[in-house]
């Protein structure tokens, strides 16, 4: 039975579209043949503390030599000592679903040392999985990771039940992500403050603890424009409950910073909602055109235009919903994902020894 390692920073449960990937890729993996030892190398990533690198770097170098060892992004880049250490006795891949300097919220000098420090780690792979061919181009032209080198697993998707639009009474608005700055909950509250005329309800579905004071500020601002009424903010959720939430919703909307892939919005389309977004990173890719509406990110102004234009044209709304369901046959499956995930793993050795001649 073919064998590897998966370093993982913290709870597999942990409800994230990077966990959730994470989660499924081993389940399919698993059937397809795979013998997949999961490593929880702790939460504290990617800002560990002493103890915490000292517990990973143990649980790690413990692995037998010559097993494969697939390491989170989230760990990895922060971890380039270790990396060149596990990389002379293992193939060591990375799984990259966006480069850590392009999280929302942090400062200069911070990014910076993220970048540096992963492009190291980096450095010390004989494989980079990417979750888009954004980051892939990202990973080699910021970062120095040769393309011959990079496989992009994207994520898989499920055939869902299409949601059934309705053109009476308010227009339910979804949106689905953790409370973090990076998924740009504030500016979606701001744009929607300037359409109380309008008929719409939003409701949101996302882990509320990953970032308390992200969380805390969104409540802040939603009493602050008066929308209590029309928000409901409901922490995470089981997935029985976002299967209803998306059957039930007329657009889905995330105004995020930036994604390296952004599984939200293939799921909305996987449910063929019509669906409203930013053209930051991966997510012109991810959303096909005539699927939805993008717009700049931090553009509030842009953004209550691109919610104008749906919550009062339920034609609109139809038609991009058609292509929502169309687009959402074309994607790929979690099955086809982990083929191509078990690929990268497969062709790693002959990397390394064509690296080493």
């Amino acid at each position: 039975m073919k064998r590897f390692v998966f370093a993982v920073p913290g709870d597999l449960e942990t409800p994230t579209g990077g966990y959730t990937y994470d989660r499924r890729i081993i389940a399919e993996l698993a059937q397809l043949g795979w013998d997949v030892e999961v490593a929880d190398i702790g939460s504290d990533f990617p800002r560990p503390t002493a103890p915490a690198l000292t517990a990973a770097r143990a649980r790690l170098i413990a692995v037998p030599s010559g097993i494969p060892i697939v390491v989170d992004g989230l760990a990895l880049g922060v971890l380039p000592e270790l990396a060149a250490e596990l990389q002379r006795d293992h193939t060591l891949i990375a799984l990259v679903h966006h480069p850590l300097a392009l999280e929302s919220g942090i400062s200069p000098m911070e990014a910076e040392d993220f970048r540096r420090s992963e492009r190291a780690a980096l450095a010390h792979t004989d494989r980079v999985i990417a979750t888009s061919p954004s980051t892939a181009r990202r990973l080699k032209q910021d970062y120095g990771v040769a393309s011959e080198h990079i496989t992009v697993a994207l994520p898989g998707s499920e055939p869902k039940a299409r949601a059934t639009l309705k053109s009476d009474g308010p227009v339910r608005l979804l949106s689905v992500g953790s409370l973090v700055r990076r998924k740009g909950y504030d500016v979606l509250v701001a744009a929607l403050a300037d359409l109380k005329e309008l008929p719409w309800r939003l409701t949101i579905a996302g882990d509320r603890t990953r970032q308390p004071a992200t969380a805390a500020a969104l409540d802040a601002g939603i009493r602050i424009h008066g929308l209590m009424d029309r928000i409901e903010v409901l922490g995470a959720v089981a997935d029985e409950e976002l299967d209803a939430l998306h059957a039930q919703a007329d657009v889905f909307v995330l105004a995020s910073r930036f994604e390296g892939y952004g599984m939200a919005f293939a799921t909305a389309i996987a449910y063929g909602l019509p669906v409203i977004g930013t053209t930051a990173g991966a997510i012109p890719e991810t959303v096909p055109d005539g699927a939805g509406l993008l717009v700049p990110p931090d553009d509030a102004h842009a953004l209550a235009g691109a919610l104008r234009r749906l919550v009062g044209d339920t034609a609109e709304r139809a038609r991009l919903a058609a292509a929502a369901a169309a687009a959402a046959a074309k994607l790929p499956t979690w099955r086809q994902s982990a083929e191509a995930f078990a690929h990268a793993i497969e062709a790693a050795p002959e990397a390394r020894s064509r690296a080493r001649q």
